[in-house]
């Protein structure tokens, strides 16, 4: 493996209707995402290793080195989890910039982590060391496979972005101890936390090993004939209650349910194993149209950060975890990558807009863990110098007890580049709009530049300029979401209208053309299904991928928003204060 072989893809499958670009071809340019991307590079990343310095989660792992390791220790089992998604995070910043900080932070952390490994590859800092519990002891809550997984992306961005280095060696050792420990002659146990899979999964793809994916269809296939231990929420709540091929629907815990998912599309990709893959849309469709909020946001209960059942969609009882939008994401985009149906990035771009964009402060150092759809009173402000123990307080804090979702939000937005266009024999596919260069070629050798210029989701035009010229015809695909209709595509001075879906130009493309598509910015109502009890009666309004926020502060004098009454024959207009026609009652 050699630096920039596989041109930095976080999801890179062997096979698929299309393939994915990666940090090596797709760079942004400016714009929303790009400005995003520079407050997660220059605030976030320090803000998270600064706390995870600060509360002795990162001293945890040279403790286990040193042998002092003390039943106090500080932190959840899962706080290893949080190291390793900076890593990851890191390793896509590296790639996106060379970036020299990003580069010694990944440096000094897996000096750190790779001294506390054991020598049959184990690493974990919550068992197995001094007066500690005993190695697996605790399937259903200890997290130690699922830590695990997170180091194994972790290795992925930094071979794909840099090549094989200590932190690879290190997930490898670690990925090879799972193996010997969990395989076909092992114990025939799974993690409470499903992660592990698709860590496994990945790692096998961006190294070749075959194993890995095997160990990871084991650990699959072994979910849901109740292997762990009941709990007071059901066996559901960590998927271990029925076959992932005998479901219909996501239930029980939104992130690891999706986590656990994403790692079947890996393996039935790999495998060829259609009637998983069928599985696994069969699921994504029910669930996205009967329990997904319109924010694209997943998981309607506090009491299991779990989905509900259908219909089960309570605005201000959203719990909607920021990470069960990243993982929702990551099914999504793999889905796409082994069909090509353009329904998998709509949703892609819903939930990036609505729970991924809005988790971080402006600043990049204060996050929402859950994000609820209506507030009934504001928050109170959290503490910028103090840990938030609530997690579904409705408020942005720097810092949680439980802070999985800033480090999920970090690895992302560094990764961004490489969910927003894929190739295929015959051409390019555009499927999220941001400034960015695209370079990549097809098959045959044949270049592909290309600039996207817009000012997305601000503006709904989108051009692409063709930065230089190749011989003979290739295909651009534009993706036309699903609320566009009325959508027009402008190309060699003709404009025609273009259905939601793929808009296609089939061509011989010289530098400096120029092709533009033009979405419907207008704002508009959204009324939900009435089978949602919740919000029957009410409407939502949404501009391009947005759903918008009403906010009291706002509203003149002291009016409650629980008095406000919308007229929507009198329509919106797409300015401050633009409902034509609103009352109190």
């Amino acid at each position: 493996m050699t630096e920039g072989t596989t041109g930095g893809c976080p999801v890179l499958p062997s096979r698929g209707r299309v393939r994915p670009l990666g940090l090596a071809q797709v760079s942004l340019t400016g714009g929303f995402w790009a400005e995003r991307q520079a407050v997660n590079a220059t605030a976030t990343l320090a803000h998270c290793e600064s706390w995870m310095e600060r509360l002795g989660w990162l001293a945890n792992f040279d403790r286990v080195a040193d042998g002092t390791t003390a039943p106090d220790r500080p932190g959840w089992p899962f706080s290893d989890s949080e190291v390793y998604k900076l890593l990851e995070a890191l390793a896509w910043e590296t790639g996106r910039t060379g970036d020299a900080e990003a580069e010694a932070a990944i440096k000094r952390i897996t000096v750190r982590v790779a001294r506390a490994q054991d020598p049959d590859g184990y690493l974990g800092t919550c068992f197995g060391h001094g007066d500690q519990p005993p190695r697996y002891s605790d399937l259903e809550g200890g997290h130690e496979l699922y830590n695990l997984g997170h180091l194994l992306q972790a290795a992925v961005a930094r071979l794909r972005t840099h090549g094989e280095d200590d932190l690879v060696r290190v997930a490898r050792r670690a990925a090879d101890h799972v193996c010997r420990t969990f395989g076909q002659d092992g114990l025939a146990k799974i993690c409470g936390h499903p992660e592990i899979e698709v860590g496994l999964a990945e790692l096998g793809r961006a190294l070749g090993e075959d194993r890995y994916i095997e160990q990871a269809r084991l650990f699959l296939d072994r979910r849901g004939h109740g292997t762990l231990r009941d709990i007071p929420l059901g066996r559901a709540y960590f998927q271990d209650d029925l076959p992932i091929r005998q479901a219909d629907v996501w239930r029980g815990h939104a992130v690891r349910a999706l986590y656990l998912t994403a790692a079947a599309v890996d393996v039935a990709v790999e495998r060829g194993d259609d009637e998983l893959l069928r599985a696994v849309e069969r699921q994504w469709e029910r669930s996205v149209s009967r329990r997904t909020y319109i924010t694209g946001g997943m998981g309607s209960r506090h009491q299991d950060e779990g989905f509900g059942e259908d219909w089960e969609l309570p605005p201000d009882r959203a719990y909607c975890e920021t990470c069960a939008g990243v993982a929702s994401i990551m099914v999504s985009w793999r889905l796409h990558l082994a069909t090509g149906d353009v329904r998998y990035t709509d949703l892609i771009e819903r939930t990036l807009y609505n729970v991924v964009a809005t988790s971080p402060s402006t600043d990049g150092q204060a996050f929402f863990y859950a994000n609820p759809l209506h507030q009934r009173t504001p928050g109170r402000p959290a503490d910028a110098n103090e840990v938030s123990p609530r997690a579904e307080a409705g408020v942005r804090a720097p810092w949680f007890d439980v802070s999985c979702c800033p480090t999920n939000v970090a690895r992302t937005l560094a990764g961004l580049g490489g969910y927003l266009a894929t190739a295929d024999d015959d051409g390019l596919q555009i499927h999220q709009y941001a400034p960015c260069a695209i370079r990549t070629e097809l098959p045959d050798g044949r270049p592909i530049a290309v600039d996207v210029e817009t000012g997305y989701p601000e503006t709904g035009t989108v051009r692409v300029r063709v930065a230089a010229g190749s011989t003979g015809p290739w295909t651009l695909s534009l993706r036309v979401p699903a609320w566009a209709a009325g959508a027009t595509l402008t190309d060699e001075g003709r404009t025609r209208e273009v259905a939601p879906g793929l808009a296609e130009i089939t061509r011989e493309f010289r530098a400096g053309d120029v092709i533009a598509i033009d979405l419907p910015m207008a704002p508009r109502f959204t009324w939900p299904d009435p089978r949602i009890d919740a919000v029957r009666g009410c409407v939502a309004v949404e501009r391009g991928p947005e759903v918008l926020c009403l906010e009291s502060r706002d509203l003149p004098g002291a009016a409650g928003l629980d008095a406000l009454v919308i007229d929507p024959s009198a329509g919106l207009r797409a300015e401050p204060g633009g409902v034509d026609a609103w009352r109190f009652d």
